[in-house]
């Protein structure tokens, strides 16, 4: 789910598999990967060889968005990745060049064995896909049928199982509701860009919809999710075979969360997160954001912002008085996309490219945050993946190439990518990816962001021994 609103971690860990694996072919929920032996082409000065395997990939989701062809790599490519000079994206932190301490500090092998053990068990993807995908399957059959506002719904699958980054155990899945209105008008209830006030220019064609709007006429967040609430925890009653409840409602939070029992592994969360899809550009806020054109070009960054907006109800906590009138900016869609196509050239990570380690790096931050989390859950506790993620794009910008990713390069390049994350902590400033004015480490939280940036120090100066730990 994006936003600064992240999942607390779960304390178990998954099944290791017998071996790793590479991405697979399967079009399902549950597919499976299949093995395949990556292509390490040539060396370097700083490239170690390596006898592990080709690093394994999450599970493959049907019905996913597909990311244009983005354009070739372009002439600095072809200078080694050492010299070559990034360039830094509009409102984003640059690169640091102290905090890099030398490769040999971790080592690719130990990376890639703490890969090994993140990687999601194929029995345990099977089993916990399908009964996702029942219970869903099951309310959005029933929100269609029973006529009533939700019955134009579509169901898309969001957040990191859908983006093959899931680490550990497939036990927390977001799943949006989407709900596509013609027309809205959008306007911003503060200074982030991020958070929107919606009423109607006019009579709307979703008339259904009027019965949601309050005394001032705005579309009420509290008033849909509070009747999708109601209709859900009606009819999990109703599903068999499958024990289901609805968790608490979380204070600020825009999704409904589901507990599905899943005897004798843990427990499976499902978030279902109401969607409004606004076919209309996109705000004035997001004009000077995603700047992916050294990246993935742009033609694709033109078509991304030529697509619907998509705002999610989420309650703006710097209101002085929380009326549940607030919805905030989505990029869900666009984030998928670019993490499922995510090379500088179409052919990265296909059988027939060069193998980049970029999801690789992103799953060991994630996985360190984790960790972290779980040792100093009150400290830590306005940390979330998402500041993870929203790094690990600005990284993909400031080395935007293919062989700046290079699979041989693990050490190196998680390295490079965890001193621009220790620099945005150490400064403060982290822009939102799509909404750069949108600062997602507020000065005002420098105490927090100081002692997160320690202790990644101290973890990265004695070759992470928290890899090793269990909390």
């Amino acid at each position: 789910m994006d936003g600064a609103g992240g999942r607390v971690p779960q304390g178990g860990r998954g099944t290791r598999p017998a071996a790793p694996r590479d991405r697979g072919a399967s079009g399902s929920h549950s597919g499976t990967a299949t093995p395949r032996a990556p292509r390490m082409g040539g060396s370097t000065a700083r490239r170690r060889p390596s006898a592990a395997k080709s690093l394994p990939a999450g599970p493959a989701a049907s019905g996913e968005e597909k990311l244009p062809a983005p354009r070739g790599e372009t002439a600095d490519a072809r200078v080694p990745a050492a010299r070559r000079r990034a360039a830094v994206p509009d409102g984003a932190v640059s690169a640091p060049g102290a905090v890099l301490r030398s490769p040999s500090v971790v080592g690719a092998p130990r990376l890639r064995e703490v890969l090994w053990r993140l990687t999601l068990g194929r029995q345990d993807v099977s089993v916990a896909s399908d009964l996702v995908n029942k219970v869903v399957s099951h309310l959005t059959q029933a929100l269609r049928s029973n006529g009533g506002s939700f019955s134009s719904i579509a169901r898309v699958g969001a957040g990191s199982y859908y983006e093959h980054v899931k680490i550990s155990e497939p036990n927390e899945f977001d799943i949006m509701l989407l709900m596509r209105i013609e027309r809205l008008q959008l306007d911003e209830c503060d200074d982030t860009g991020a958070y929107y006030y919606l009423t109607f220019k006019r009579n709307p064609k979703e008339r259904y919809l009027l019965k949601f709007l309050d005394e001032e006429g705005k579309l009420s967040a509290f008033k849909m999710l509070q009747e999708l609430r109601e209709i859900i925890k009606q009819e999990v009653k109703n599903i068999k075979d499958v024990e289901v409840t609805v968790q608490r409602k979380k204070a600020g939070s825009p999704a409904i969360t589901l507990q599905i029992k899943n005897p004798p592994a843990a427990d499976i969360s499902v978030d279902i997160i109401l969607t409004l899809e606004v076919q209309q550009s996109w705000p004035p806020s997001t004009q000077d954001g995603l700047k992916i054109e050294p990246w993935l070009g742009r033609k694709v960054r033109r078509q991304f912002r030529n697509g619907s907006v998509y705002l999610v109800a989420k309650q703006n906590k710097k209101e002085k008085v929380l009326r549940g009138n607030t919805w905030r900016l989505s990029f869900s869609h666009t984030e998928k996309a670019m993490l499922n196509n995510h090379g500088s050239k179409k052919t990265c990570c296909e059988s027939d490219g060069l193998k980049c380690c970029r999801k690789s790096c992103l799953k060991l931050l994630k996985y360190l945050l984790e960790q972290l989390k779980m040792k100093y859950p009150k400290k830590l506790d306005k940390f979330c993946s998402y500041h993870v993620k929203t790094a690990f794009f600005h990284s993909c910008v400031i080395w935007p190439n293919d062989k700046d990713w290079h699979l041989g390069d693990l050490d190196y390049c998680f390295q490079k990518f965890l001193g621009y994350f220790l620099d945005c902590l150490q400064k403060s400033q982290l822009p939102h990816f799509f909404i750069p004015k949108y600062n997602l480490l507020s000065i005002e939280d420098k105490a927090s962001n100081d002692f997160l940036s320690r202790q990644i120090s101290n973890e990265l100066n004695n070759g992470f021994p928290i890899f090793q730990e269990r909390f």
